[in-house]
């Protein structure tokens, strides 16, 4: 017994050693952590389990059989987030690059479906060169089967992947399944094929950084949902954002204790709206001043800035919040915003969280570089988003609602539940000016006539009554209200129930 344990002790020792001393300093030495020291800040104290600890490669080509490191080049197992349940799998640089043999696919797929069978979120922490080149196809057939665990778990329970290093191939693949992907500054990267590879297919010359650093994903491709400044922040950061989601489609998003007023009055907001229409304000504010205690996890903050989408509390429960930002762009729609938008708002849609969307949009952006960009098909992609939408919808227009984004961003029409304007509203197909110069194209040389024509348009459209006549909008609010009417609106929506018709899946225009 007593050799037994010994023998235990040692191997457990040597697995936690992962490659060794001399590159767990490498490791260090860049500002990076270890794939179990990432876990350690990530899960709850003292809550981890590991699995599959002793898992070594079967390979024996190209001298692998004298490279076998317990646990292979992954961490895997579960713990909790604030007491919640969560499975977890970190890639373990030090131990040949992380790359993935088809013993390490096999401990990811593992703990991919207990997650989905026991309805808990999986996070995965990314720090690897790719497939293992020794093994082959067994490495490809390892990534294919860890991809269709991302498909098969989507929808079903929330999928998290952290970009914490080097992620090239099939490491990046993975990640683009899953419902949010978060990068560390200057640390790590994601490419398809690396800087070598394209130097000798192309000719081209590109470093990391410009290939696939965190400045090009997380502003400019919009592949990346946020990027933090080192390992503790972003492991911290997904630790908070956890607490806004449910731990699969089968259970309520979490609730709770607020120490916020659910009927409180925010007078502020009474000015928020500039007097002149063309002035920009920042929705921010407006979404900081609603939500419980100011809190707010904006999601690609830097990406289609645009539009904001995030999650916030009200009164204790988790909701979505999609808004234009009048501040970029005068917070009108265009491919990347569209598509930012429509991604944020089915996931909310699938994990039954309530939608708040808050309205300032001049419109779809005009011109070439959008038409031929495929505007069309990627502003159907979120007016597809919000009509498919069964949860909750509640929406609350500030100012411009002009035009087909009217329509898109949760209007009556395609099923919002509450509708609601401040006074300051202008729900029209397009700006006065323009209008007129459309409609009484006969007197554009009469700068007179026009202006009276413009005075009379706005009279009519730049205010929320005729659309309130309509039935369009349930109701005018006053801004400082505006939290207070929420909260009110989702308590009675508690009892929602709306099916779509049945149908194997829906084919939304990718």
């Amino acid at each position: 017994m007593q050799n037994n344990l010994a023998e235990l002790h040692k191997r457990r020792e040597q697995a936690r050693a992962g490659g060794g001393a001399k590159r767990i300093a490498a490791q260090h030495a860049k500002g990076k952590l270890t794939a179990r020291e990432r876990l350690d800040i990530l899960l709850d104290e003292g809550s981890f389990e590991e699995f599959d600890m002793f898992v070594e490669h079967r390979s024996h080509d190209f001298g692998m059989e004298k490279q076998r490191v317990p646990g292979d080049g992954v961490v895997t197992g579960w713990g909790t987030v604030n007491g919640r349940v969560i499975y977890v799998f970190s890639k373990d640089f030090t131990v040949i690059g992380g790359s993935l043999s088809k013993a390490q696919a096999e401990k990811i797929v593992k703990v991919q479906e207990m997650a989905a069978r026991n309805g808990a979120p999986i996070v995965g922490l990314f720090d690897a060169g790719g497939a293992r080149i020794q093994e082959g196809v067994d490495s490809l057939a390892g990534y294919a089967d860890i991809f269709l665990q991302n498909v098969l778990s989507s929808g079903v329970i929330p999928q998290i992947s952290v970009i914490m290093g080097p992620c090239a191939g099939g490491d990046v693949y993975s990640p683009a399944m899953t419902d949010f992907i978060f990068m560390v500054k200057d640390t790590s990267y994601m490419y398809v094929t690396g800087p070598d590879v394209v130097k000798t297919v192309i000719n081209e010359d590109v470093s990391h950084e410009d290939l696939g650093g965190y400045r090009v994903h997380a502003l400019k491709s919009g592949v990346a949902d946020g990027a933090y400044e080192n390992d503790l922040e972003a492991l911290t950061q997904v630790r908070r954002l956890i607490d806004f989601l449910p731990s699969s489609n089968r259970q309520a998003p979490p609730v709770r204790e607020s120490f916020d007023i659910p009927d409180r009055d925010e007078r502020s907001l009474d000015t928020l709206v500039p007097a002149n229409p063309n002035k920009p304000y920042n929705m921010k504010e407006l979404i900081l001043k609603v939500s419980d205690e100011a809190d707010f996890f904006e999601i690609s903050p830097d990406y289609a800035k645009n539009i904001i989408i995030g999650f916030a509390r009200m009164d204790g429960e988790p909701v979505g919040i999609v808004a234009n930002q009048p501040q970029v762009l005068a917070g009108v729609l265009d491919i990347d915003s569209s598509r930012k938008a429509a991604r944020f708002v089915r996931f909310c849609d699938a994990f039954g969280i309530p939608i708040i969307t808050l309205v300032d949009v001049p419109g779809f952006m005009p011109g070439t570089k959008q038409e031929q960009g495929g505007l069309i098909k990627h502003g159907a992609k979120l007016l597809f988003a919000y009509a498919e939408a069964t949860v909750p919808k509640i929406t609350v227009i500030t100012r411009k609602a002009y035009g087909g984004a009217f329509d898109v961003m949760s209007s009556k029409n395609i099923r919002g539940d509450f509708n609601y304007a401040w006074p300051t509203a202008e729900i029209a197909v397009m700006g006065p000016k323009q209008a007129v110069e459309i409609i009484f194209r006969n007197e554009l040389g009469d700068p007179e006539k026009l202006a009276a024509r413009e005075a009379e348009y706005k009279a009519h459209f730049a205010s929320p009554f005729v659309a309130a006549s309509r039935g369009y909008i349930d109701d005018i609010i006053m801004p400082h209200g505006t939290r207070r009417r929420i909260v009110r609106a989702l308590k009675s929506l508690k009892g929602k129930e709306l099916k779509n018709p049945w149908k194997k899946h829906d084919n939304i225009p990718l």
